[in-house]
C-alpha cells in the first residue's frame, strides 16, 4: 500500500460574523477547523484534523505532501520522523509545524486501524474503558444548571476579572454534585505573584484543577505557584509534541496534563506524552475547546486506551452545525462519550457541509473591553501579562 495523495478542508466553524476591529467589507474568523485525508492506491483512505493556526496549518500540510507520496501509511513513526526532520531548518517544531503533523499522523492511524479492521484503540494497546467522561463550559448559574441537568458530572468556568467570585458563585449554585475547574487563561495573563493569589484564595473550593493562571512560557513561575498554594494545576494545550510538554511533567509543575489533540504532534505523540505523565503520577485531559469532531474522536480512542485518562474537554452546544459535519455523530449519554467501536477512528466528515462553510479569516481579538479582564483604562494596550492595580479591591472580592 502507498500513500497517493493529501487532501485538505478548510471550513468557518460557523458563519462568519462582521469584525470589530477591520474595515465593515471584512469579516472576523474565531475559529476555523481543518480537516485532511490521506488518499491510498488501495482505496482506504484516512482522516485527520489539525489545529494550532488552521489558515497556516494547511499550507505546511502541502509543503509535507510529497514527502509522503509514496511511502506506506502503516509505517507511522518512520513518518513521523521523517517529517520532523525536514522541518528542522525551519527551527524549532511549534504548533504549525506540529499541528501539520497531527492531522497527518491522526489519519495514518486511521488507515492502519481500517488495513487490520479494528479500532485505533486496538492499536495503542487495547480498551480499559467504555466510556470516556467529559466536561463542559459554564460562566453562569443559568449554564452551570443546564449542564447538571444533561447529566454532566464537571464544568469549567473561565475568566480573570472576578476568579474567586465566579467559582463561589457557581459552587453555590451546583452543589457537590458537579466538579468545577478554571481556566485563568490570558490575555492578560497574571504575573506569578498575582497568581499565587488567587490560586490561595481558591484553595477552599476544591476545584478539579486551575488551569493556565500565568502566560504558557513562563514554565519556571509554575513552580512558584506550586509551592505557595495545594491547588491541582493544569496546563499544556499550547505546547506541541513530548519536547514541549517534558518540563511541566518531568518537573511536576503540573497535576493534569493537556496537550491539544489537533497540535500536540498527532496520536502517536498523545501516547508518548500520556506515558510520560503516568511516570510522574500526572492525569491526561486533552485540550479540545476549539477543536472539531475529528480531533474529539481521536481523543475518544487515546483515552480509552490509557489508565491516567482524566476527562475529554467538550462543547456541543457552541454551533449546531458540529453534529452535521461528521458522521456519526459521537454518542453522549449523560456525562460521557461512548468510545467507538467500527475500525480505524470510525467517523468520516460531510465533505459537501463543510464546503458551505469556506474560511475567511482565523484571527480575532480575543475578549472585548466589556470583560473587564484589563486593569481599567489599558484595554487598548493588548497586554501579553499584566499585573493586577487597584489590588485591594481585586483581591479582597
Amino acid at each position: 500500500m502507498k500513500i497517493t495523495g493529501i487532501r485538505t478542508f478548510l471550513m468557518h466553524a460557523g458563519p462568519p460574523r462582521p469584525s470589530k476591529w477591520a474595515p465593515p467589507q471584512k469579516r472576523e474568523g474565531t475559529r476555523n477547523w481543518l480537516f485532511l485525508k490521506i488518499d491510498t492506491d488501495e482505496g482506504i483512505t484516512g482522516i485527520g484534523e489539525c489545529s494550532g493556526w488552521p489558515r497556516v496549518v494547511e499550507t505546511a500540510i502541502k509543503d509535507l505532501a510529497p514527502l509522503l507520496v509514496g511511502e506506506d501509511p502503516t509505517h507511522i513513526e518512520k513518518l513521523w520522523q521523517k517529517m520532523a526532520i525536514a522541518m528542522m531548518g525551519h527551527g524549532m517544531l511549534g504548533t504549525v509545524g506540529g499541528g501539520a503533523m497531527t492531522g497527518i499522523d491522526m489519519a495514518l492511524w486511521d488507515i492502519k486501524g481500517k488495513v487490520l479492521g479494528v479500532p485505533v484503540w486496538n492499536l495503542l494497546g487495547g480498551k480499559l474503558r467504555d466510556r470516556i467522561p467529559i466536561y463542559s463550559h459554564a460562566n453562569t448559574i443559568e449554564q452551570a444548571l443546564s449542564l447538571k441537568a444533561r447529566g454532566i458530572k464537571a464544568l469549567k468556568c473561565s475568566g480573570v476579572s472576578d476568579p474567586v467570585r465566579k467559582v463561589d458563585m457557581l459552587c453555590e449554585a451546583v452543589g457537590d454534585d458537579m466538579d468545577i475547574a478554571i481556566d485563568l487563561h490570558g490575555p492578560p495573563w497574571m504575573t506569578p505573584a498575582d497568581a499565587c493569589r488567587v490560586v490561595r484564595r481558591l484553595e477552599p473550593y476544591e476545584l478539579l484543577w486551575v488551569e493556565d493562571p500565568i502566560a504558557p512560557d513562563n514554565v519556571e513561575g509554575y513552580r512558584r505557584i506550586r509551592d505557595a498554594a495545594h491547588v491541582p494545576l493544569a496546563a499544556g494545550e499550547r505546547a506541541a509534541t513530548i519536547f514541549g510538554e517534558r518540563q511541566l511533567i518531568e518537573e511536576e509543575l503540573v497535576d493534569v496534563i493537556q496537550p491539544d489533540t489537533g497540535r500536540a504532534g498527532g496520536i502517536t505523540q498523545m501516547k508518548k506524552i500520556a506515558a510520560m505523565a503516568e511516570a510522574h503520577h500526572i492525569q491526561m485531559a486533552p485540550h479540545s475547546g476549539s477543536l472539531g469532531p475529528v480531533a474529539e474522536y481521536a481523543a475518544l480512542h487515546l483515552l480509552a486506551a490509557i489508565p491516567n485518562a482524566l476527562v475529554l474537554e467538550r462543547i456541543d452546544d457552541d454551533w449546531d452545525g458540529r453534529s452535521s459535519v461528521i458522521v456519526p455523530h459521537p454518542v453522549q449519554e449523560g456525562g460521557s462519550l461512548a468510545v467507538p467501536e467500527a475500525p480505524g477512528l470510525g467517523c468520516d466528515i460531510d465533505e459537501e457541509f463543510v464546503a458551505r462553510f469556506p474560511s475567511e479569516g482565523n484571527l480575532s481579538v480575543p475578549v472585548e473591553e466589556s470583560a473587564n479582564v484589563y486593569a481599567p483604562g489599558t484595554y487598548g494596550e493588548r497586554l501579553y501579562v499584566q499585573t493586577r492595580l487597584s489590588r485591594r479591591r481585586y483581591f479582597n472580592t
